[in-house]
């Protein structure tokens, strides 16, 4: 599998697919090692989809001594882009931090953005979703990782699909499986997600820019969408009222899917 040194740790990075360059950033997991098969359909068809493990999961190594802020993983990516000889890329954040970590990419290296992509993210973290973050990682540190999991999953899943797909979702090799063990590398996720805030800086985005808007969304919600579409000139609205805040089942990944390919076919 390949790595590189990045930003002053070795980062994991796997290149699915061909066609133009897009960078690819999930939340408080990873698309690599397999996962690649959870990504919207037909999106590796069309183009060349970078990913990667976040610093502290999977395969990447990480720095303690570095303070975690959405800055340093969009450094990684940054940094990735380079070694790879990527001068321009789409910019694809799905769900939460790695939907900051691309508003940081945007705003710091225009020349690198062609286009942008958020879902389940934030511009700044308010009090109810700071609450709810720091509540994930006392489950987490005090009651462990099963636990935790469970919190994380009746929060994330669309009711329905939850009751259906529980046995699967749950357990050692579930969904968030990456922080199994991992309790300071979700600390230090929490930390960067707290301190997240692009409210003075967003109006320097110039890629154009698609933010999914998910009303059944128990934690970023458009409570928290709609301020990242309004404060960035040229964004559009992406409103699916009935998808959680993971894009799941067949229904509404192919709508998600339909969606992120038109926009990104346009840019």
């Amino acid at each position: 599998m390949p790595s590189a040194q990045i930003n002053g740790h070795r980062m994991h990075y796997e290149v699915h697919g061909t066609g133009e360059p897009l960078i690819l950033s999930g939340g408080w997991g990873t698309f690599c090692h397999g996962e690649e098969r959870h990504l919207p359909a037909g999106l590796t068809d069309r183009y060349s989809v970078i990913l990667f493990d976040h610093r502290g999961i999977g395969e990447s190594g990480d720095d303690l001594a570095v303070p975690a802020t959405t800055a340093l993983y969009a450094d990684d990516v940054m940094g990735l882009a380079s070694h790879l000889g990527v001068a321009r890329a789409h910019l694809v954040g799905l769900i939460g931090m790695g939907a900051c970590i691309m508003q940081e990419v945007a705003i710091r290296r225009p020349d690198l953005a062609r286009s942008m992509v958020n879902t389940g993210a934030w511009i700044a973290v308010d009090r109810f979703l700071g609450d709810q973050l720091a509540m994930l990682l006392s489950a987490h540190r005090d009651f462990g990782f099963l636990p935790f999991q469970k919190i994380v999953s009746l929060l994330s899943f669309e009711p329905d699909y939850y009751a259906r797909n529980v046995d699967r979702l749950l357990g050692e090799t579930g969904v968030w499986s990456e922080l199994n063990g991992r309790v300071g590398a979700h600390a230090r996720f929490i930390e960067a997600c707290l301190a997240h805030d692009a409210r003075d800086r967003a109006g320097a985005i110039r890629a154009p820019t698609l933010v999914q808007h998910a009303g059944l969304d128990q934690v970023t919600g458009p409570r928290t969408t709609r301020p990242i579409e309004e404060a960035i000139p040229n964004a559009e609205g992406l409103d699916m009222p009935q998808a959680a805040h993971v894009i799941a089942g067949s229904r509404r990944k192919a709508e998600f899917a339909d969606a992120l390919l038109g926009f990104l076919a346009r840019h």
